[in-house]
């Protein structure tokens, strides 16, 4: 992947976790990988444990990054959060799927990032 989009896509799932972070939810991990793919983000907020892919854009050209979570993306992320959950022993009260949308050099100031949350996506 061009380096590019590896930095942009960084500073996409900071953004993203700043806003969890201020909204009272703890990093659990962060790009966390095994065979199937890689999770963004896995972060929790009492006994919910909340598995958010972040998708980061320049421009909306392409759409939002909500729209690139297709089914096949969705079915991967679930798989992907099963194995999680069984190598990290951990039984949350609740799990929920999120989206994070992120776009920079949008909003008020030239080169801002804007985030857009989807709760419980899929």
């Amino acid at each position: 992947m061009p380096e590019a989009r590896l930095v942009l896509g960084a500073r996409g799932e900071q953004a993203a976790l700043e806003l969890y972070l201020r909204r009272g939810f703890t990093l659990v991990a962060r790009n966390w990988r095994c065979s199937l793919g890689e999770i963004d983000l896995v972060l929790r907020r009492r006994d919910v444990i909340v598995f958010c892919e972040v998708k980061t854009r320049r421009g909306s050209r392409h759409g939002g990054g909500f729209e690139a979570v297709d089914g096949r993306k969705r079915r991967k992320l679930r798989a992907l959060a099963e194995v999680f959950l069984l190598t990290h022993a951990t039984a949350p009260a609740a799990v929920r799927f999120d989206v994070a949308s992120v776009a920079v050099g949008a909003g008020e100031r030239p080169g801002g990032t804007q985030v857009e949350l989807f709760e419980d996506a899929f």
